[in-house]
């Protein structure tokens, strides 16, 4: 895609090239867009007053109801990230959290004495430690909420209510952990920092969030993106066009990344250098990441592909799912069809010729939600050796799972 600046210079410059048009919105693109907002609606995905006023809240009260470990007390300071923390949270999503502890406060203090609080309070349920994941999280639900919080814990006497995370200085020293859940807050923080506009911004990712989700592309874990990729495509959008409006930035959403030349990455900033000597993404360095296939880099230091699950598979799905959206939100802006037509779900099981269907059975419902998600994590292992198939040309897994007893499966 050739990125060239079809007026005069911004007075800030967003993004690693210059935009591809500063064209100010025209009568047209607020009425297309106004329809946007219109076919979100019915789908909960228009962010009102009322519902942000609820999440805060929410979130407050989690605060003063969370034990005396991150209480004003010992210092400590809760920060979302993630949708929250964008402003795109829809009604019974997650909310992703850090909890931000000072030096006095050791890991096994989250982990074990904050954790055996937890069950102890009223109105958490679902309540697991997932100590050796990646990014270790605590997860629970609290007032029907899933929250998923991650720990990190600074070499400071207390949290400032003025932290900025963003600064580099704070991963000095810090263990490798920390580091990564510091990331989420990071990331989201600098992606709100490298787009011109945030509204327009946040209601073009409501609505590719919501059409990826229905047209089966949404799934870190299955080999798609996830939402943090997502976000960085829509940011990079409204790098190239500062001005325009959501429809505008929709439409140019397929027509970037439809014509996208991949592997090439998406980038919302260049790769600052630092001192600090983490693993950063660089193909030129790190022989592994020159088999990425879609490679879309945080804009945080240390600079990581957020979509390294995705294969030949999910790629070319991903690229016709561009071309398809394209294709609809020609037609609206020839006035030829209209925004729900985006939104229409595929019909999956009509598809193929032939189709796996994998079943999880538990013994008991509490062992069935770890059981289920160790299963999900393994799909894209089964993927990977299909494709591998010389009589397979694409594996195409369904994000959408199914609930049933064991009687409706013997049916």
């Amino acid at each position: 895609i050739s990125e060239i600046s079809a007026n005069s210079k911004l007075e800030r410059h967003y993004g690693i090239t210059s935009p591809i048009s500063l064209a100010p919105p025209k009568e047209i693109d607020y009425m297309y867009s106004q329809k946007l907002i219109e076919a979100l609606k019915p789908f909960g995905e228009v962010f009102v007053v009322l519902l942000i006023l609820n999440e805060h809240f929410l979130i407050t009260k989690i605060i003063i109801n969370l034990p005396t470990l991150i209480s004003s007390r010992a210092g400590g300071k809760i920060f979302t990230f993630g949708s929250y923390r964008l402003g795109v949270h829809t009604k019974g999503a997650d909310i992703d959290a850090l909890c931000v502890a000072p030096r006095h406060i050791e890991r096994s203090d989250f982990f074990q004495t904050f954790f055996e609080k937890l069950k102890l309070q009223d109105g958490i349920r679902n309540l697991r430690a997932v100590e050796d994941a990646y990014v270790p999280v605590i997860k629970f639900e609290f007032d029907g909420i899933e929250i998923d919080l991650v720990f990190a814990r600074l070499p400071l006497p207390s949290i400032s209510d003025s932290l900025d995370l963003r600064d580099d200085a704070h991963l000095r020293s810090l263990d490798i952990r920390c580091i990564r859940s510091l990331n989420g807050c990071r990331v989201t923080d600098e992606i709100l920092h490298l787009v011109p506009n945030k509204e327009n911004f946040r209601l073009t990712l409501r609505a590719i969030k919501l059409w990826a989700k229905r047209r089966g592309i949404y799934s870190n874990m299955l080999g798609f993106l996830g939402g943090v990729s997502w976000a960085m495509l829509v940011a990079r959008i409204c790098q190239l066009y500062p001005n325009a409006l959501a429809a505008t930035l929709v439409h140019r959403f397929f027509l970037i990344f439809s014509k996208w030349e991949w592997p090439n990455p998406v980038l919302l900033k260049q790769p600052e250098e630092s001192n600090l000597n983490l693993p950063v993404w660089d193909p030129r360095v790190n022989p592994a990441d020159r088999y990425h296939l879609m490679p879309i880099i945080t804009p945080a230091y240390p600079q990581q592909n957020s979509t390294y699950n995705v294969s030949t598979s999910t790629r070319a799905i991903m690229v016709e799912e561009f071309k398809y959206g394209l294709m609809v939100t020609d037609e609206i802006f020839r006035g030829k069809s209209d925004w729900p037509k985006l939104l229409e779900p595929p019909n999956f099981f009509q598809k193929y010729k032939h189709y796996i269907v994998l079943t999880a059975v538990s013994s008991t419902e509490e062992h069935h939600l770890e059981w289920v998600g160790l299963v999900e994590s393994k799909i894209r292992v089964l993927v990977g050796h299909l494709e591998r198939n010389e009589f397979i040309n694409l594996a195409h897994v369904n994000p959408q799972s199914f609930s049933g007893n064991r009687d409706q499966y013997k049916e």
